[in-house]
Order: structure tokens, then sequence, then C-alpha cells
């Protein structure tokens, strides 16, 4: 067989070319074959319908055939002028279409401005549904409107410091000392507050109850004595009317000193037992389950799980350790004696600050029990750093990027022990746990008595401060917490187990719902 030549490419392009016009070309001659064959149809048409016409104009009579054949005249003035009607039948038909079309399409926007709205009404019932999910904010102090509203509500009379700090605004500053009075004149006109709720509420004034866990079961040791003395409306129900009575107890107790994390949890804990009664309970019946359920919050969420924290940290210390603690903890406490009674041998260095000193009782106790001591104040934490070997310290409450909210200076402590690369151990019971994020000290916290600073303990002679109100540009500052970043702190002991601060997040989502059951 012959080859065949090869062909450059622009040979094959240029044959490429000819038989795509070739193809235009057939199918321009098939177009105009098909409007030429359209054309006959219709003029065929015409003409039959013309010859019909005449026929049946025949029959009629002459009168009629006059008026028939002007009008067949007229049709046949039309038939040359077909196209032209054609035409403005396409134009009619044309516009027509274009007027559905321009119906159509309102009709689209507003169905789509129907779903728009049926979407933005969505969007908002999932932000009502938010913002029941959101906790009420607190009241900034700042907002004058807002405290004037709150003074006259308030049972106990409140009086603001003349100088303020003006970065603490938002949170409340009273001169302390005027409220016991003004509550010891009205122990016989607040009807609404029970004895017990307004016995809690002095103690919490005064300072004698002290520490998250034992604020928390005092107070709710006395919705418990509330709860007994309880009897339902006639026109109410337990249900709504009792959440209520609770409400006013805890303004009345936020009053007198504001509430922790845990106790907020607590009261939480209680609403909703509260709400989860069924309607069809008698109200002895109702107290007796409301009156069970505090008692197993305080005995599982407390003392078994300091039980259990106790346990797990125990395991941690050994023979010829130096523990350091700040402040008194109860748990911590109960580490060491724990400790003591396993015959580990240890010493504790006890840190301390002014102006509460909780440490010298703390101190009081441990050394009682035989305990190795050594007493410091925070100024020489890191002198004594390099001695320690672990440190142990209290929480009022751990939120949920990890962040440890207790006494203040414990930030600087676990500061200190981590450049000495000492660990530090958190020991926090779980319904101390919160979801929320704190970032610093400045935005939430609580301010302790300014008079506090100005005195200094066991000497009485050293009084420059006594009238430091009266100088303007002298403000003093007593905050009572602070908040540690998770960077500083090793290990969290809950009785959930040892965790990192990394994995509260993973405590809160599990057992979220269980930590207030």
């Amino acid at each position: 067989m012959p080859k065949k030549d090869k062909t450059t490419k622009a040979e094959r392009r240029a044959v490429q070319e000819a038989q795509r016009a070739a193809k235009a070309a057939a199918n321009a001659d098939r177009s105009k074959k098909s409007a030429a064959a359209s054309a006959n149809a219709n003029t065929k048409k015409v003409a039959k319908a013309s010859t019909q016409k005449k026929d049946s104009s025949s029959v009629a009579t002459s009168e009629k055939r006059g008026g028939d054949r002007q009008t067949d005249k007229d049709r046949k003035k039309d038939v040359p002028h077909l196209r032209d009607g054609s035409k403005k039948s396409a134009a009619a038909s044309a516009n027509a279409n274009t007027k559905k079309v321009a119906k159509a399409s309102p009709q689209k926007k507003d169905s789509s401005s129907v779903a728009t709205s049926e979407k933005r009404g969505g969007d908002r019932q999932t932000d009502k549904d938010r913002k029941k999910d959101v906790p009420h904010p607190r009241m900034q102090f700042d907002d004058e409107g807002r405290v004037e509203k709150a003074k006259k509500r308030s049972m106990v009379k409140q009086t603001e410091s003349r100088n303020r700090v003006e970065l603490f605004r938002h949170l409340p500053q009273y001169e302390h000392g005027t409220q016991l009075p003004d509550l010891e004149s009205k122990f016989f006109q607040l009807e609404p507050v029970h004895p017990s709720i307004y016995k809690v509420g002095l103690r919490f004034l005064t300072g004698d109850i002290s520490g998250g866990n034992a604020r928390c079961i005092a107070m709710l040791q006395a919705f418990q004595e509330s709860i007994e003395d309880y009897s339902t409306p006639l026109d109410k129900e337990l249900t709504r009317d009792l959440p209520t009575k609770i409400n006013g107890y805890v303004s009345f107790v936020i009053q007198c000193r504001p509430l922790s994390i845990s106790m907020g949890n607590a009261i939480n804990f209680l609403k909703s037992k509260i709400l989860e009664l069924p309607s069809t309970m008698s109200e002895s019946e109702a107290k007796a389950s409301l009156l069970s359920d505090i008692d197993r919050f305080i005995n599982e969420k407390i003392i078994l799980a300091d039980k259990v924290i106790v346990r797990h940290a125990v395991t941690k210390i050994r023979d010829g350790d130096v523990l350091l603690t700040y402040g008194s903890s109860s748990v911590v406490e109960m580490i060491f004696l724990c400790a003591l009674e396993l015959g580990k041998q240890f010493r504790v260095v006890i840190v301390d600050s002014r102006p509460k000193l909780e440490g010298r009782m703390l101190l009081r106790r441990l050394v009682g029990k035989g305990v190795s001591c050594t007493y410091t104040h925070i100024n020489a934490v890191s002198y004594i750093m390099h001695e320690v070997t672990r440190v142990f310290l209290g929480a009022s409450s751990v939120f949920s990027d990890g962040t440890v909210y207790s006494r203040v200076g414990t930030a600087s402590v676990a500061m200190v022990a981590h450049q000495f690369h000492v660990p530090v151990l958190v020991c926090c019971e779980a319904y101390k746990f919160h979801k929320r994020v704190q970032l610093d000290s400045l935005c939430f916290n609580e301010l302790g008595d300014p008079d506090a600073i100005a005195r200094v303990f066991g000497k009485e002679d050293i009084n420059y401060l006594d009238d430091w109100a009266s100088s303007q540009n002298l403000q003093l500052l007593n905050l009572n917490y602070d908040a540690t970043p998770k960077d500083y702190i090793s290990m969290i002991i809950t009785e959930y187990g040892m965790i990192p601060p990394t994995s509260v997040p993973v405590i809160v989502r599990e057992y979220g719902e269980h930590l207030l059951t």
C-alpha cells in the first residue's frame, strides 16, 4: 500500500474550516425550506377557509350575500397582508409572554422574600433560645439608674464609699460597718426573709463563715429550714411559688455578701429540683423530696468528693517532701492530716498574707496534730521556694479554660513555683467548675473592706491611715480573689481523678448534667 502524504498543520486547519462552512450552508438551506413550507401551508389553510365561507354565503339571502361579499372583499384585502397579521400576532404573544414573565418574577421575589423572612424568623427564634441559655448579666454598679432601682428594692442599707477606685466602679464599693446596725434594727420588719436566712446572712456579713464549702453548706442548710416551714398559699402552686421565695432569700444573701461560684451552682441545683416535682405530689412529699435532695448534694458533691480528692492527692506525697500551701483550704488540710495518719514524713510551709491572715489558724491546727510547719508571708515566697518539692492549693472555682479562681495571692505563688520548676497541684471539687471563661481579675471580683488594709494586725500603735477616707487623693483597694492562668498549674485533683487544666472543658461537657444532679 502506498503511504499517504503527511499534511501540515495549516492544511488540516483549512480542511476543518471548509467542513464547518459546508455544514453551516446546509443548515441555512434547511431552515429556508422549512420556512417556505410553513408559509405555503398557511396560505392553503386560508384559501380553504375562504372557499368554505363562500359556499355557506350562497345559501343565505341576497341582502346577506352583499354583506358576505363585502366581508369576502375585506378578507381578500387582508390576505395579502397575512404576514403583517402574523407579525402582529407574534408581537402580541411576545407581549403576553413578557407580561407572564414579569408577573412570575414578582411572585418569585415575593416567595423569596417570604422564604427569607421565614429564615429570619427562624434565626430570631434561635436567638431567643440562645438568650435563654446565656446567664443573666451581672449588674454593673457604674450604671446609676440600675443602682438606684436596686437600692429601692434592697433590704440592707448600704452607703457608697467616698473614695471609690475608678478602675473597679463596675463592682459594688460600700462602706463596711454600716449594714449590721441597720439589719439589727429591722429584725422584726423583714417579713419575707426566713429567720434562718437572716442568721446566715448576718454571719456572712460579719465574716464568721468563710470558705467556699462552708458558705455553701450553711446556705443550703438555711434553705432546708425555710422549706420545712414553708406552706403553699391557697391560690398558688408549690413549683411556682417556692422559687420566688428562694429568689427573695438569695437576693438578701447577695446584699450581705456576693455569692461564690459554688453557691450559685447549688442554687441552680435546688431550683431545678423544685421544677422537676410532679404536680400530683402532695406538699409534704414534695418538701421531703427537696430536703433529701439537699442532703444528698451536701454529702455527695462536697463531703464525699473531698474524701476522694484526699485519696488521690495523698499518692503524690512522699517521705521527705516539703509541701507548700497558701492561706487556709479545708481540703488541703485534710490531705496533710491523712498523709500524717499514713505515717509519711514531710514538712509543711504555710504562706500567708494580710489582711485576713487565714494561715495562722491552719498553722495552729496542724501544729496541734504534730505536723512540722514553717510559717512565712507572701513577700518571702521566692526566698523559701527553693526548698519546696510540691505546692498544694485550694480553689474557689475553676473555669472552662482552665483558669483557677482563688484567694488573692494564689496567682503569685503559682508563678513563683513555676519559675522554680515546682509542680503546682490544685484541689477542687467538681461542683465548683463553671463553663464561663475569665481572662483577668478585673471584670468579675469581690472587694473587701479597705479599712482592713489600713490596720496592722497586732500593732494598734500604727495608725497612720486611720483618717484615709478624708483624703481625696488616696484610694485603698482590697481584692478578695485573683485568676491563675492554666500555664502555671501542673494538675487539678477532683473526685473524677487527676487531670491537666486543659481537660476541664471535657469534665464540664461530659459530666455537666451530673455535676448538679
